[in-house]
Formats: structure tokens, sequence, C-alpha cells
């Protein structure tokens, strides 16, 4: 990673709002980076913030995935997710390899509001990162069984 993040910025209807908030709290600091967002969310943040931010489909209309497929392909660093965990999304299934896509590619990733904070407090924010990243298909290849 560079020393400009490029931050993938979600959230669920019923925390967008507190979504909005945070990234406006943290303004100054969002500004040094690359911003984007799936469609609703995206435009609302550089709404409110006045900051460029590349948007991305709607999240069920296929944005989650295409956030994951940045991920895949290293043009995401950091993700800030706040998903509703009490109300069940008609597209689940696209959360959950989101956030698995996340991890597979060891990004940094904040699911509430205070792990956002740490997160955008670190001094890591503003250095270069090497990270690692597990190679899973070497992994895969070790636990076949022998036929």
């Amino acid at each position: 990673m560079g020393k400009k993040k490029r931050i993938g910025l979600i959230a669920h209807d019923y925390r967008k709002r507190d979504l909005i908030d945070w990234a406006d709290y943290n303004r100054d600091k969002l500004m040094e980076h690359e911003l984007y967002g799936t469609g609703t969310t995206g435009g609302m943040i550089a709404k409110q913030l006045g900051l460029p931010v590349h948007t991305f489909m709607s999240g069920p209309l296929g944005g989650d995935l295409q956030i994951g497929a940045a991920i895949a392909e290293s043009k995401l660093d950091i993700l800030i997710f706040f998903w509703d965990p009490l109300q069940a999304q008609p597209h689940d299934v696209d959360v959950k390899a989101l956030l698995r896509i996340a991890v597979v590619y060891n990004i940094p990733l904040a699911c509430d509001r205070s792990s956002a904070d740490f997160l955008i407090s670190s001094e890591l924010m503003d250095k270069e990162y090497d990270r690692f990243v597990v190679d899973y298909g070497e992994r895969l290849k070790s636990l076949k069984v022998e036929e």
C-alpha cells in the first residue's frame, strides 16, 4: 500500500447516517486518500463532504461484488463497512462474500465506528505498508488428500 490509501466506504440503510457522520468528522484525514463507495452511500458521502468519491453500483445491485473485485485486484487498500447486524439483507450472500474477500486479501476492515476510529487514527494510515497476503492456493494444495 502506498502512503495514499484507497478506501472503500459502504453502509447499509440503517447505518448510512452513522457512516456519513463518521466520514464528516474525519473529513480532513479522508481528503488525503482516494475514496470509493457503493452507489447510494458513495453519493451521499461525496455530497456531504464535498470530496470526490468513485462510486460503484448500489450494493444490492452488484456494488458489494464490485468492491470485492476491487479488493481481489489490489485496487482497494481499506474497507470501512458499517453493516447492519440486526436487519436481514436481500443480498446477505454478497455481504458475507465481501467480508470474506477482505479477510482473504488481508486488508484493514472496520465494521463499526469504534474500529473505524482506531483504523483511521493509526500511524500506518500515512505511511507505506507492505501487506502480507496468505497464499491460499498453496495452502489448498497441501490439504489435498492423496488418491
